[in-house]
């Protein structure tokens, strides 16, 4: 029984041991690290409106929280308030409609929008009541060089077609190329078609290579520089023709002399039937005809026989 005793003591003694090893002290919960947020760069664009309205453009490359501000000096019956409100590519934004006060003869609307992607480009308006507004383009720069004219290449040959910045902008990020799909753009992968396209980029300017070219491939080709926040989109024509088609306007011109030739022969050899037919008339006629000696042949001969009777 002692013995029993002693084994049970000696266990409760390691089992005493073995918890002091542990720590009972609760861990605190680590939070994950965040990397801190830089605030946006501010930036303040203001109109001051002498009419009714007014156009102003706006070039966005990253993001920023822009000011908007637009001062009207009002009509001639100045009312003490008015009231304002924003629109956002024509529909009036939310909880933004407020009552502007007449300041030292002004009205004055401000609002700060953050931008911080392409999604909020676009037209931003400023609206005094149904009197007067601004607008606000918000738009990445323009491509520098537009062609008007198409570019003409034949069936079977490799085409060039390019799209430049203006130098003095800041360089895209990247860029893009597109091919008008009906009513859309379908984006252009070289990588997956390496033997019909090939992209070259350069800094400010991209080169789109379009090879063994059929009349399918005619259409217009849609370049985007990519910025942060920002696009711009640049269009050029192309147009594939065969080795006929200049040829054609002069077909048609030696069709023409052709026909002409044709019509004037026609008519000259049917004058010349009617002469002909017109001669051999006259002709039997004459034979027909007595002449005055057959004619007076008979009376001559009665006459004759009267005087030998």
């Amino acid at each position: 029984m002692s013995a029993s005793w002693g084994k049970l003591f000696f266990q409760l003694v390691l089992l005493l041991a073995s918890c002091g090893h542990i720590n009972t002290k609760t861990p605190s919960p680590t939070s994950p690290s965040l990397d801190p947020i830089s605030p946006l760069p501010s930036d303040i664009r203001r109109v001051v409106l002498k009419g009714e309205s007014h156009t102003e453009k706006v070039e966005l490359l990253n993001p920023v929280d822009l000011a908007l501000e637009c001062i009207w000096s009002g009509n001639e019956n100045k009312s003490p308030n008015i009231t304002g409100y924003w629109r956002k590519d024509g529909e009036e934004m939310q909880s933004i409609r407020v009552t502007v006060q007449l300041e030292n003869d002004k009205y004055t609307l401000r609002q700060v929008f953050k931008i911080v992607s392409k999604e909020n480009l676009g037209s931003y308006s400023c609206s005094f009541g149904d009197e007067a507004k601004v607008d606000f383009l918000l738009a990445g720069p323009q491509i520098g060089e537009v062609r008007d004219k198409p570019i003409v290449s034949y069936v079977g040959d490799s085409v060039v077609v390019k799209c430049k910045m203006d130098e003095k902008k800041p360089k895209p990020v990247s860029w893009n190329w597109y091919r008008a799909n009906g009513t859309d753009k379908e984006q252009i992968f070289y990588a997956a078609e390496p033997q019909k396209y090939e992209i070259k980029n350069h800094e400010w300017a991209t080169k789109l290579v379009v090879h063994k070219l059929t009349e399918g491939d005619s259409g217009f080709y849609y370049c985007e520089g990519v910025y942060a926040v920002s696009t711009t989109m640049g269009h050029v024509e192309l147009k594939v023709i065969t080795f006929l088609e200049p040829l054609k306007p002069f077909i048609a011109i030696i069709v023409e002399v052709i026909v002409l030739v044709a019509a004037i022969l026609i008519y000259e050899k049917s004058q010349s039937k009617k002469n002909s037919a017109g001669g051999n008339e006259t002709n039997a006629d004459q034979t027909n005809t007595p002449t005055p000696g057959d004619n007076n042949g008979p009376e001559e001969s009665s006459s004759t026989r009267q005087r030998k009777a």
